[in-house]
């Protein structure tokens, strides 16, 4: 019998124990994946490690950190796997989410404590607004924290403070309304270099031509730091409120990647004992997957593509959220049928088939009533200009 399956047995058989024993076999290696073979925990830089092994080395930490793309299914699946794992391993653990500003953790308490339904939960955390990606992805995760009674963590700030460092600079924030997220620390010349790689590609970057010495520049680094901060310091406090917990961060894999985010910022607090993991994509660059990536990676294997075809809902590929002024496009993924439809970052959302729309729910109603092969009209409101757009939905195949 393994360690591993040592402590699973110590652990009982629960929910986690279930889950657990359900999710340790390894899937075969298939051909051409050489980087990380799918199913399997890698080293990047140094090759495969044994699940038991890489599992234990991250319960004993202080805090470990999982990343994902937030639209990804498998990611979330993924991290609901590492996470049940971690529980059998470990008697205490409490969850921080990226997804929840600090001023909805009421809202977290109660749906753990069982005391509101999804739908309420989910309009008390303010969901739509603050995160706007598909709730259910997440759900397994904040039922998994409910059923265990698993303390849930806010680690974010309020959207606006962040977009309003980007555009002032941290210094123009009065200390009084940072939200308690202390001074960060420095970035390094690495984490800046990946930073500037970002702030380049940005559809309202490009035709500017920025350096690295510009100010905005200078300030969308400042935004990235003050957004690692806040999530770094309530796990901290975390761990340091309960150091017999292991603290769990559930953030965007941008925040982890090479130690130069949330972990630097943990560092600088004087959390050393910190372990990141990382989902891999089958058919990824394998010249991403370089020594200092993160502590360990698991391999997804890919998704075949007539499942996702079939089973997907339609999607726009954009992130909105509801303002007072409408619905504000807040981000846009990169090959979308938004950034194909022509819509920007900063578009308010006014009409969607005709109809005035004013939450990010109607729009995500609309947008899910959609049919393979059909076209969807949009009027948003660009500064000081209404434009009309045509979103078209491809065949299916």
């Amino acid at each position: 019998m393994s360690n591993l399956t040592a402590a699973i047995a110590r652990a009982g058989a629960g929910a986690i124990g279930l889950i657990v024993a359900t999710i340790l076999a390894a899937a075969p290696v298939r051909a051409g994946e050489t980087c990380a073979p799918a199913g399997q925990w890698s080293l990047p830089g140094a090759g495969p490690i044994a699940t038991q092994d890489i599992l234990a080395r991250a319960a004993t930490a202080k805090v470990v950190l999982l990343g994902e793309s937030h639209d990804n299914a498998d990611h979330h699946r993924w991290e609901l796997q590492a996470v049940a794992a971690l529980a059998a391993l470990r008697p205490k653990i409490a969850l921080g989410f990226e997804m929840f500003p600090r001023r909805v953790q009421s809202a977290l308490d109660r749906w753990v404590a069982g005391e509101v339904g999804e739908r309420e939960f989910l309009q008390a955390s303010d969901w739509s607004r603050v995160w706007g990606y598909d709730a259910a992805f997440y759900l397994p995760l904040f039922h998994f924290a409910r059923l265990n009674r698993v303390p849930m963590l806010a680690l974010n700030v309020e959207r606006e403070l962040v977009r309003e460092v980007g555009a002032k600079g941290l210094a123009a924030i009065p200390p009084e309304q940072r939200e308690g997220v202390s001074a960060p620390a420095a970035a390094s010349e690495s984490y800046i270099g990946r930073l500037f790689e970002a702030y380049s590609q940005h559809p309202e970057k490009k035709e500017s031509a920025p350096t690295r010495s510009d100010p905005a520049f200078l300030r969308f680094v400042e935004a990235q730091l003050m957004w690692d901060r806040a999530m770094a310091q309530v796990l901290a406090e975390a761990s340091l409120r309960n150091p017999d917990a292991l603290a769990i961060g559930i953030m965007g894999s941008r925040h982890i990647a090479y130690g130069e985010g949330v972990a630097h910022q943990l560092m600088s607090m004087g959390v050393k004992s910190i372990v990141s993991l990382l989902p891999w994509d089958a058919g990824n660059d394998c010249a991403g997957f370089s020594a200092g990536l993160a502590t360990a990676v698991f391999s997804l294997p890919a998704t075949p593509p007539a499942a996702t075809s079939t089973a997907s809902p339609p999607r726009l590929g954009i992130q909105i959220h509801t303002a007072p002024d409408g619905v504000v496009v807040s981000a846009i993924e990169a090959g979308s049928i938004a950034e194909t439809t022509g819509l920007r970052i900063g578009d308010v959302l006014v009409e969607v088939a005709g109809a005035a729309v004013k939450t990010a729910e109607e729009v995500k109603a609309s947008v899910g009533r959609m049919a393979p092969g059909t076209w969807l009209p949009l009027k948003a409101r660009r500064k000081t200009e209404v434009v009309e757009l045509t979103a078209k939905f491809p065949a299916q195949r």
